[in-house]
This record gives structure tokens, C-alpha cells and sequence, in this order.
């Protein structure tokens, strides 16, 4: 499989891909902006207790979910995909619940969106992923699954452990590192040895793609390429996308004690929706005109998730010892009634 372009371009070029495809890359990337936006003023507000940005890593999360067929793939998120379920399909009210904790891990239903519900375990989506790819397979069905995880999570032994197996058993896995160069506070050179996670690929015996990954169009060529591969029977891919950042690793953190602000200001400079613009704009797939009714379209769609996880009933407290297991214990039973009179005092 060849090596697709690495970051560190000026521009992008979308010449190659139909003009309808370009244009939904940018109206899901223009809405996950939005949207991104709004989700920190509510977080500063007091509406969601924490939220994690993804503002920087929109190209490589909505060009590889748009190269997935929904009825048929599974994704495996971690906690920082909301683009990737925004093009994935995914009901964006309940899918942004999951922020203000309301329910166990949002209110959307993971089974029928195909897309797995928030995990904040580093590298816990990948073994997940695993599993149902083989079990796809068992089946006799053709579904691919995508597991999500970032350069630091590429450090884990759940991690290495499930690419062994998927390469031993050809399992249908799609493995997209989104390598944003910090794991939290440690920077690549310190956690990933020889420079490369792709490069880690061979040893599992599967094919290993660097992407750019603020260019949505590479992204998404490189993971049609990964999933057709895995459909056809011919087992896992490592695709490592790099890109950056931009903001805090969550609204909790402060990268100015860890990280160069003029980092950050470079990778700015290759913002992937501006370049995405500028590349539809020279591609003319489309003009100012139609791209500021996306813009306008993109802002309301992104206004109207923020009011409707804003206005979402918080549910009733009981509900927190719901589903905690199959058949309830005698020390769940035990909690619930102290959690009770608590509440009628």
C-alpha cells in the first residue's frame, strides 16, 4: 500500500475526488467547527462539567468516517471523535449528552448509529474493535470496524496486543491513529521510539499509511483504500494521521506549561478548513457564494445541537443504578435505598 502524503504542505489539492464529496467533507468539517465552539461556551457556562476539543483534527476524523458505510461498519470512538459522529450520522443532541453525563455514555443508541459509545479509556476502543471485526466475520458478514486512539494511546499494551491479533487472524480492522503530537503533556519524541507509528505496522503484518492529516481528502482516500482492503478479506491496516492540537488537551488543561506557543500558532497556519476551503475554491467545486450558504447552514445546524443538549431533561437519579449490572446485587440494593432517603430528606 503506498505512503500517502505527509503533513507540512503550504496547501491541498481535492482535484482528484468528485466536487459532491468535497463539499460534504466541508459542510460536516464547517459544523464540527461550530459545534466545537459552542461545546466550550457551555462548558464555561457550566452546562457540560468538562469537554475535550477537537478543534485542528477535523480532516482527519470526517474524511476517514465518511469512508465508511454506515450500515454496515462500526466505529469505536474515544472521547474526542464528536466530528467523526457528526459525519458518521450520529443523532448529534443525545451524542453530546454524553458531556453533560447524562445517561450512561449519552443518550443516542450505539447499536442503530453504529457507532460506539464515548471512551475515556486510553487505547480501550481497540481491543473493543477487534472483537466485533472477528465476530463480523463469524457472522460471514462484510463489516469493517474503525477503531479511533491517538499517539499516546499507541503506548499501550491493549493496543499493541489487539494489532497482533488482528494480524495473526486477518481480522477487518481499520487501525486510525490520530497522532496530534501530545499524549496530554508528553511530546511524540518521548513516548513513540524511532519517530513513526505507522512504521510499527510491519511487525504486526499489516500494512502501515501516513497520512497528512489536515488534508480531509488524503485522509479519506487512504481510508476507503484501508476499508475496501479489510472488506475484501485481506485484514487489518495502520493508518497514522498526523495532525495537531491546537487547543488544551481538555478544558482542564493548560499547554502554555508544557508546550511552545508558536507550535501552535504554525499549525494554525495549515488549519484544515481553510485549507479545504481554499482547495474547493481552486478546484471549483464550488464558489464564495455556495460556501458561505454552507458556512450559514453549518452555524444554525451547530446552534441547534447547543440548544437541544442544553434544554435535555436531566434524568431521574434512580437511572444511576440502571444497567450497573444484568441482575442487581444485594450492596446495589443497599446504595440505592441510602441514595433514597437522601433524596427525601
Amino acid at each position: 500500500m503506498p505512503q500517502h502524503a505527509s503533513a507540512g504542505r503550504g496547501s491541498i489539492s481535492v482535484d482528484h475526488l468528485p466536487p459532491d464529496l468535497t463539499r460534504e467533507l466541508y459542510r460536516h468539517m464547517r459544523t464540527a467547527r461550530d459545534l466545537d465552539t459552542e461545546a466550550i461556551a457551555l462548558q464555561r457556562q457550566g452546562v457540560f462539567p468538562a469537554y475535550v476539543s477537537v478543534r485542528g483534527q477535523e480532516a482527519a476524523q470526517v474524511g476517514s468516517a465518511t469512508a465508511l458505510d454506515p450500515d454496515r461498519d462500526f466505529v469505536f470512538p474515544t472521547y474526542r471523535e464528536m466530528a467523526a459522529a457528526q459525519a458518521h450520522g450520529v443523532d448529534m443532541v443525545d451524542y453530546m449528552a454524553s458531556h453533560r453525563a447524562l445517561w450512561h455514555g449519552g443518550l443516542y443508541d450505539v447499536a442503530a448509529s453504529r457507532f460506539g459509545a464515548v471512551n475515556a479509556v486510553v487505547g480501550g476502543p481497540v481491543p473493543h474493535a477487534v472483537g466485533w471485526a472477528v465476530g463480523e466475520r463469524l457472522r460471514g458478514d462484510d463489516g469493517v470496524a474503525l477503531a479511533y486512539f491517538g499517539d499516546g494511546a499507541s503506548s499501550e499494551g491493549d493496543v499493541h496486543e489487539s494489532m497482533n491479533f488482528a494480524g495473526v487472524y486477518g481480522a477487518p480492522v481499520v487501525f486510525f491513529c490520530q497522532n496530534n503530537q501530545w499524549a496530554l503533556s508528553v511530546p511524540n519524541d518521548r513516548q513513540v521510539a524511532g519517530g513513526s507509528i505507522s512504521a510499527r505496522a510491519q511487525g504486526y503484518g499489516m500494512p502501515g499509511v501516513l497520512v497528512d492529516g489536515n488534508d480531509a481528502g488524503a485522509v479519506h482516500a487512504a481510508t476507503a483504500e484501508a476499508v475496501a482492503r479489510a472488506r475484501r478479506g485481506e485484514g487489518p491496516t495502520l493508518i497514522e494521521a498526523l495532525t495537531y492540537r491546537v487547543e488544551p488537551h481538555s478544558t482542564s488543561d493548560d499547554p502554555g506549561r508544557y508546550r511552545d506557543g508558536a507550535e501552535t500558532e504554525r499549525w494554525l497556519r495549515r488549519d484544515p478548513v481553510t485549507l479545504l476551503r481554499e482547495a474547493i475554491l481552486a478546484a471549483g467545486h464550488a464558489d464564495e457564494n455556495a460556501l458561505a450558504e454552507a458556512d450559514a447552514a453549518a452555524l444554525q445546524e451547530a446552534r441547534r445541537i447547543r440548544d437541544g443538549v442544553a434544554a435535555a431533561p436531566e434524568p431521574d437519579g434512580a437511572e444511576l443504578f440502571t444497567h450497573v449490572f444484568r441482575e442487581s446485587t444485594d450492596e446495589l440494593a443497599r446504595q440505592r435505598r441510602t441514595w433514597q432517603e437522601e433524596v427525601e430528606l
